[in-house]
């Protein structure tokens, strides 16, 4: 009974709390819409917003935090009644880690690159600071962040919708729009592949509407860990 309290907290806390930096980098930084601008743009406007705009990147790679426990306590509840939840909850905790390490590169990377390119006074150290950004973007961001993260975490969100509606401690609506959530979330992977691929078909919305989606069957199921 105390397991389910604590991850039903945990999951509820972390899914709004992610919102809140989130929202802030919308209005202040114009995120995610800015990554589409010229690297210089990204550049000036992220040393424009200063040591907030820092903090702001760090509170949103630190909200996630919580939902590590929460993983670690769904296994500790589930695991004797099913394996799968033991592989999922591997899966899934890889997953936030790397996404971690990608936002991470906001708070340590990306503020010394963008002070570079301000305080540059010759266009070459100007175009180096834009090279390196782009490979630390595309590493750390597209390839570990957004690739191998939101992977992980679809595949989480899978095995567990599953596992949790054969042992019907959710209605299988529940289970089945963790489906639809992880089919949406994985068209965003279009969207990254079009980095590489020019003219590869992308639906824009399809991370803003998976992520969201996904937040909203987080809190449900932390609603439901409360319930029982």
């Amino acid at each position: 009974m105390k397991n389910n309290i604590h991850i039903g907290i945990l999951l509820i806390v972390s899914s709004i709390a992610l919102l809140i930096p989130y929202s802030i980098l919308t209005i202040i930084f114009d995120y995610p819409n800015i990554l589409r601008q010229d690297t210089a743009m990204v550049l000036q406007q992220f040393h424009e917003g200063g040591n907030t705009l820092i903090a702001t990147w760090f509170a949103f790679a630190m909200t996630g935090i919580p939902l590590v426990p929460a993983y670690i306590l769904i296994v500790q509840q589930f695991e004797k009644k099913t394996t799968i939840i033991r592989t999922a909850t591997t899966i899934g905790v890889i997953g936030l880690i790397v996404q971690m390490i990608g936002l991470l590169r906001w708070t340590f990377v990306v503020p010394v690159l963008a002070d570079t390119f301000v305080n540059a006074t010759d266009p070459a150290t100007k175009a180096a600071a834009v090279v390196a950004f782009k490979t630390i973007h595309q590493f750390a961001g597209v390839l570990l962040g957004e690739h191998l993260g939101q992977l992980f975490t679809i595949a989480w969100t899978l095995m567990l919708s599953y596992s949790l509606a054969k042992l019907q401690f959710v209605p299988k609506s529940m289970a089945w729009f963790g489906y639809i959530t992880s089919a949406i979330y994985l068209c965003a992977q279009a969207e990254l592949f079009a980095t590489v691929v020019p003219g590869f078909p992308v639906w824009e919305m399809a991370g803003f509407i998976g992520s969201t989606l996904w937040l909203i069957w987080l809190i449900i199921l932390g609603i439901l860990f409360l319930k029982s």
